[in-house]
């Protein structure tokens, strides 16, 4: 009986081994250690929904940023408040800006031996300060996510008042009213005035000093799928594939049929859509406005004539679906004024974008065609009659007015009889089909210009 009891109470403490294990406090960690951006963004909300669904204790954001993007900033911050986990934050060196901004909206802060908190002036990419209306704005969110922690009892004087947990003036002085007075601590001037709960060389040490003497301990990983999705969220990224998409469909309307420029645009507009379609940022019916706004423009320059109202809705539509593709359509359903300061990014996205591609695609048809980079795809050889090309010389300038037969469909450009002879022509407008009579309305550049004679 004697061995029989020894088992079961070895059975016992086993079982309790691992019960106690299990109460052990859960710590998850999210590192922060890059550019603040979309990418960044959908890092730490991915990070936190699995800390949730992991049921940990606590979430701890190891955070070293210079800043960035004030839109995911934002939304970074949102999530970090809706948060019923107590989120910590450890500035393991940097976290200035933005990064200043997602360290106060948590809980905690911990900092190690020379990092550095503050300076959340708002510039733009090139370092200029942003005009008042974005540091006012940037000094309100400031203020507000201190506010968000609340107050505190405390005895002053042998008198108990209440203060706020974090100074909402000391956040707002972190923008500044101006260049030459912008906040930014030390980790003992944050310590001295209560935006700093100790000082921590490694994650160990934020742990013990948040009480936690042992831990189960998780960190965030993110898959290969995560980081080439995340790849395609930078902006830089997405503004490339954004001339892409233009350009290819620019070069296809200069080439008849269908080849490589609209392949490369399709496929551009696949990898710009599909990561946001993904991440539930964008919605089907964003896609349908940019392929509808392309059908506009197609339809404008092949079947009406000039460039006018169909045109305009055409690019209204394509671009208007592109920067709304980039915004999580959970953001108009908040209550409150929307925040417009989302759209700065996706609007400046897609408008510097579209102004180099075109501006690009200008050089690169009067520049870069000729020259011997682009032999393989420009034709260069000399066309002349003994080579089967038949043009229009100007010795002819009495062809105008002349009837002619379609030889060739016009989709513009195709080819007529006239007098017996083959002409490189193409329609006025619109398309004409093979067989067709047209009249000669103009003569540019040895190309003869055609309208159906029943419209004339």
């Amino acid at each position: 009986m004697k061995p029989f009891f020894l088992l079961l109470s070895l059975l016992l403490l086993s079982e309790k081994t691992i019960c106690k294990g299990e109460e052990l406090p859960f710590v998850y960690k999210i590192a922060i250690k890059q550019e603040i951006h979309q990418a960044s963004q959908r890092a730490l909300i991915k990070g936190l929904k699995r800390a949730n669904d992991a049921n940990a204790d606590y979430i701890i954001l190891q955070i070293n940023t210079y800043g960035g993007a004030m839109d995911a900033a934002d939304s970074m911050r949102t999530a970090i408040l809706h948060q019923k986990i107590p989120v910590i934050a450890f500035i393991d060196n940097q976290a200035a800006s933005a990064g200043a901004l997602i360290s106060i909206a948590c809980d905690s802060i911990y900092m190690s031996a020379g990092a550095t908190f503050g300076s959340a002036t708002v510039v733009d990419g090139s370092g200029k300060v942003l005009p008042e209306k974005y540091q006012s704005f940037m000094r309100s969110m400031m203020r507000s996510t201190a506010e968000s922690h609340g107050k505190k009892r405390v005895v002053r004087d042998g008198k108990t008042v209440e203060v706020w947990h974090r100074d909402p003036s000391i956040a707002e002085s972190m923008v500044g009213k101006d260049t030459l007075h912008v906040l930014n601590f030390t980790t003992e001037e944050a310590i001295l005035n209560n935006y700093c709960e100790g000082k921590a060389q490694n994650i160990e040490e934020v742990i013990s000093l948040m009480g936690i003497q042992e831990c189960r301990f998780e960190e965030y990983t993110p898959t290969a799928l995560d980081r080439i999705i995340g790849f395609f969220l930078l902006p830089v990224i997405q503004g490339l594939l954004i001339m892409l998409i233009i350009g290819g469909i620019y070069f296809e309307l200069q080439t008849p049929g269908i080849g490589f420029p609209l392949v490369l645009a399709i496929g551009a507009a696949l990898l710009y859509f599909l990561p946001l379609y993904m991440e539930g940022i964008a919605q089907y019916w964003e896609l349908l406005m940019v392929i509808v706004g392309v059908v506009l423009i197609f339809v404008e320059i092949f079947l009406t004539p000039g460039f006018g109202f169909l045109g305009i809705c055409g690019i209204v539509l394509f671009a208007a679906g592109l920067v709304l593709a980039m915004i999580d359509n959970s953001l108009f359903r908040f209550p409150g004024p929307f925040n417009w300061g989302l759209l700065v990014k996706p609007i400046s996205t897609v408008a510097i974008s579209g102004f180099v591609s075109v501006a690009g695609l200008l050089y690169l048809v009067n520049r870069i065609y000729p020259s011997r980079l682009f032999n393989t795809i420009a034709l260069r050889t000399e066309l002349d009659g003994n080579t089967g090309f038949v043009g229009v010389t100007v010795s002819e300038p009495t062809l105008i007015g002349s009837e002619a037969t379609v030889f060739s469909d016009l989709k513009p450009a195709g080819k007529v009889l006239l007098n017996n002879k083959l002409y490189e022509a193409s329609a006025a407008y619109g398309m004409i089909s093979k067989g067709s009579e047209v009249k000669i309305v103009r003569m540019e550049g040895g190309r003869l210009y055609c309208e159906p004679i029943a419209l004339i």
